[in-house]
């Protein structure tokens, strides 16, 4: 079909797919982005808004700004809650609980996923997973805050209790928020407390599979075992988590023995899961979906019966593509061409096809592994490598700048500036100082 002033696309997400493909669609295309929340994130940060090191405004941009420039492009701030393929048309509520419907002739999916706990969501409520903004503020209410209640503490068992920490999956974001709690431990925090050694946290790294950072395969995950080791994380491999609740956590072994681990913290950092949306997509498109509820897609990335319909990013199923940033980007570039390609009338059969670029996950200062361009190297190289590929990647002057001042200060001088929390989160029954805060119960009163 020709491109006309009707030609319609709405694009479900703000994230790196949706975002690249909302920069390449150009007038007279009419493109409407949808997202639940007024930023761009730059997720593999998100440790680092976590233990200090960088404020949340160095690795977010809002979405209104990034697409200014972009004036066919409008964003709207809502959640989508339905959709009617056969009439081609979606529901979204605005956050005030407006409903509102969006038409469209091409429908770009780029939602992204969400934290799973396989089976127990009840554990959300006091493992926090790390995949937006609120996520990164609350662990780091819960790391911070963890020294904190460990210095108040007066009897032994329970100051060693705060000063234990339990992560459980052991992929990159796992392995980068292990290191920086025990080089944060060892480091910044070491000379500022009283009562206690911050450096005698322990820091416990759970996972079922053999090794951390299986996917980068055995050299690396060999180095990243070793580094981990030397910063004093204590490695559980071939462990599954089979309980926990607000102090402890219950794991078993590969020889089927459990043990209990009582613990003051407990991050989330295993496992990721479809949002509602994409179950939504399928009951109306009839697509199949994976385990963990991704579409799946064709090599066009349509879903079958629907060429209008295409999913990027990690929403995605399709050759077992791994869900990081640079899968997304290439999968919202390729989505945008096909569809510039076809409102012009032009045949666009090319299938997509992923360029990889490499795998990078820091382990500490002076110390990161990468997988890029068939070459496996790590140590102080590894993380120069990993300074310029994020750096890259960031998005906007301003948070480039910004980062490696954070950088700066965080690896010359054990300086972590981002580091105000509120003790309102902590993971005590009673809450912080005996009772909950809130409207009616303002910080420094007794309910």
């Amino acid at each position: 079909m020709a491109a006309t002033s009707g030609s319609r696309v709405v694009i479900v997400g703000g994230g790196f797919a949706g975002l690249f493909a909302a920069r390449r669609l150009k007038a007279p295309l009419q493109v409407t982005l949808i997202d639940r929340a007024e930023h761009h994130l730059f997720q593999p940060l998100l440790y680092q808004c976590a233990t200090g090191i960088l404020s949340e405004g160095k690795i977010a941009s809002p979405l209104r700004a990034l697409l200014a420039k972009h004036r066919n492009v409008e964003f709207q701030l809502a959640q989508v809650t339905g959709i009617d393929a056969a009439a081609r048309k979606m529901t979204a509520r605005r956050p005030l609980g407006e409903e509102i419907e969006f038409g469209y002739d091409y429908l770009i999916l780029a939602a992204g996923v969400r934290q799973s706990y396989f089976g127990h969501d009840e554990y959300a409520a006091f493992a926090p997973g790390m995949k937006s903004i609120e996520d990164a503020m609350r662990i780091r209410r819960r790391v911070f805050g963890a020294f904190e209640l460990a210095e108040s503490a007066t009897d032994p068992a329970e100051r060693r209790r705060w000063l234990t920490f339990a992560l459980v999956g052991a992929g990159p974001t796992g392995v980068e928020l292990a290191g920086q709690i025990r080089e944060l431990a060892t480091k910044t925090l070491r000379d500022e407390y009283r009562h206690i050694k911050p450096g005698d946290a322990r820091v416990l790294l759970f996972d079922g599979v053999s090794a951390p950072l299986a996917s980068f395969g055995p050299k690396l995950s060999a180095m990243a075992a070793r580094d981990l080791g030397k910063l004093g994380v204590e490695l559980h491999m071939g462990s599954i988590v089979t309980e926990a609740d607000l102090g402890s956590i219950g794991v078993k072994d590969k020889d089927g023995n459990v043990t209990r681990h009582e613990v003051g913290t407990i991050l989330w950092t295993a496992g990721v899961a479809a949002p509602p949306l994409a179950e939504a997509v399928a009951k109306a498109t009839g697509a199949e979906t994976d385990r963990a509820g991704r579409l799946i897609c064709g090599k066009d990335l349509s879903l079958p019966g629907h060429p209008e319909i295409l999913v990027t990013g990690d929403l995605m199923c399709l050759d077992k593509l791994p869900g990081v940033a640079e899968v997304a980007m290439q999968s919202g570039l390729y989505a945008a061409r096909r569809i510039r390609h076809e409102v012009r009338g032009e045949t666009y059969d090319k299938p997509f096809r992923y360029h990889d670029l490499g795998s990078a996950a820091y382990i500490s200062r002076g110390r990161a592994v990468v997988s890029a361009f068939g070459l496996n190297f790590g140590g102080f190289i590894g993380w120069l490598a990993w300074l310029f590929i994020h750096i890259g990647f960031l998005t906007g002057y301003r948070n480039r700048v910004g980062a490696i001042l954070g950088w700066w200060f965080a690896f010359t001088r054990d300086l972590r500036r981002e580091r105000t929390f509120t003790v309102d989160d902590t993971p005590v029954p009673t809450g912080a100082y005996g009772h909950l805060h809130g409207p009616d119960h303002p910080e420094g009163t007794d309910p």
